[in-house]
């Protein structure tokens, strides 16, 4: 009897798989111990394979930055409702964002650690992403300041500030979580929306915390 021919995969899924793989192992070993060998192996493909669909390491790892940062997005839009009060469209939205980093550590792991410390191009594509969800951010804060004023006397490179700490500490307490053991998304979700939408209630309602007048030199 012959040898049963197995039905070709079609290459999109085929890349997806390697792409899979590439995700698993970057976010595990790194970028610079990941080797093309490895990830073939666990892609179920040749290397030749994975350098003809993904041309080099390189282009490999830009690929897994891009289609992940892709995914965070999405998910983060996809949990925020539009017309609901400003605090639960920032709860939804901080939860779909710890959801999802919770359930694919490997991913962020790529994004948040391994593709700001290899330079150019990675550091550029982590930054697009970045920009991207702190926009978002921004717009849900300008909400926040519409729904608690008519006329919000809110700076915009004031709202900007916010939501730029607010998504460094996401992407922090999204690291911290998935290192913790036990520390569900829902939990972390909380405890940022704890730290923050107290001191930006306070803020919305016209109560500002105020510095201590500047020393004399």
């Amino acid at each position: 009897m012959g040898a049963v021919k197995t039905k070709r995969m079609p290459r999109a899924v085929r890349e997806q798989q390697m792409l899979d793989a590439a995700v698993q192992i970057f976010g595990q070993r790194g970028y610079m111990a990941a080797s093309m060998d490895d990830i073939a192996e666990l892609a179920g493909v040749s290397k030749p394979l994975v350098y003809l669909y993904l041309n080099s390491k390189e282009d490999l790892f830009t690929a897994c930055i891009r289609r992940e940062a892709t995914a965070l997005v999405a998910a983060v839009r996809a949990g925020v409702v539009a017309g609901l009060p400003a605090d639960r469209q920032l709860w939804d939205g901080l939860l779909a964002f710890f959801t999802h980093t919770a359930g694919h550590p490997d991913a962020w792991t790529v994004l948040h650690r391994q593709a700001r410390t290899h330079g150019e191009p990675f550091a550029a594509e982590v930054s697009a992403l970045r920009a991207e969800i702190v926009d978002f951010v921004t717009q849900l804060i300008a909400a926040a300041a519409r729904e608690a004023h008519r006329d919000p006397d809110l700076p915009e490179h004031e709202v900007a500030g916010l939501a730029e700490a607010l998504v460094g500490a996401a992407e922090s307490l999204a690291a911290w979580a998935n290192a913790t053991e036990g520390v569900t998304a829902r939990q972390t979700a909380a405890t940022l929306m704890n730290f923050a939408w107290a001191g930006l209630g306070s803020l919305m309602e016209g109560r500002p915390w105020t510095p201590p007048p500047a020393s004399a030199p």
